[in-house]
Parts: C-alpha cells; sequence; structure tokens
C-alpha cells in the first residue's frame, strides 16, 4: 500500500536580530549551545541535559546533545551550509532518522545594521498520522526558542 500524500503548512519564524549576518549565523551555529533551552528543549531535560551544539559547520555535520549521563543523542544533520547566508539541516530529535523534518535558517542583512532570522521547518508529513499535532507543538516551541536566540543574556 503507498502512503498518503497529505500536505501539512511548513512552520514559518522570522525575527530580528541585533546585528550583521555574520553575527547572527555565528550565534545560531557555534554559540547554540549558549542560548539553547536546554532545561525545558532537550531530551535530558533539566537533570540530565549538558549541552547542545554542531559537531561540525559542514554538510554531514551533526546537531548533538550530550547529557551527564554520559548519552549522546543526534537532533539533525547538516545538508547545506552558506555562512553567513543560511544553514540548512534535519530535524528528528527523539526520533528515528527516517521522520526527520528539515529546518532552513536564513540570515539576510537589513539597512538599520540588523538582521532577518527566517527559520522554516517543514517536511512533517514524515511523521504520519502525528503531523499535525507535532506542527503545532513546534510552532509555539519555536518562539520560545528563538526569544532565547535574540536575548543578549543567558537563556531564561
Amino acid at each position: 500500500m503507498e502512503p498518503i500524500d497529505f500536505k501539512v503548512p511548513p512552520v514559518i519564524k522570522t525575527i530580528t536580530y541585533a546585528g550583521s549576518p555574520e553575527a547572527a549565523f555565528d550565534r545560531f551555529t557555534l554559540e547554540i549551545g549558549t542560548w539553547w533551552p536546554l532545561a525545558s528543549h532537550s531530551l535530558g531535560k533539566l537533570d540530565n541535559a549538558l549541552s547542545v551544539a554542531f559537531d561540525r559547520l559542514e554538510a554531514g555535520g551533526g546537531l548533538v546533545e550530550r547529557c551527564r549521563a554520559g548519552d549522546r543523542h543526534v537532533w539533525g544533520s547538516i545538508v547545506a551550509i552558506d555562512r553567513p547566508h543560511l544553514i540548512r539541516f534535519t530535524w528528528h530529535v527523539g526520533r528515528q532518522p527516517d521522520t526527520a523534518q528539515l529546518i532552513e535558517v536564513t540570515f539576510d542583512p537589513g539597512e538599520d545594521g540588523t538582521t532577518t532570522v527566517t527559520l522554516t521547518h517543514s517536511g512533517w508529513e514524515r511523521l504520519g498520522d502525528g503531523a499535525s499535532e507535532a506542527r503545532q507543538g513546534y510552532n509555539t516551541g519555536w518562539d520560545f526558542v528563538l526569544a532565547q536566540y535574540v536575548a543578549t543574556g543567558r537563556p531564561l
């Protein structure tokens, strides 16, 4: 039996980062471990989550969570990277890689020295029956995560 082809719209979030595309890109990639809210948005949660980082900033590099207990969870893998314009990576946090969605983050310069950062999370159909529910959760979840990204201090 062939899988049902259905469309779930992507989650698209656009924010303004107070800095150049280079700074915005580096904060999202190289500094992700300083702002990502691991206590609430990780597999290890508050008691076990230790860090999250891209292990290599190149195609094939992974986005990896490390836990105090020694576990290592690959959240996704870089598909394309073009500093400081975009990073595109698969996303399968807590799921098998064959259910991965796609995240693309673009960094566009503004006229006032800021950067427009657009995150597009697509490929919900790979989750089957739970696609719409997962999309709904991420729609609000990305708002919280991106608020941490643009915050000047430590994650809330």
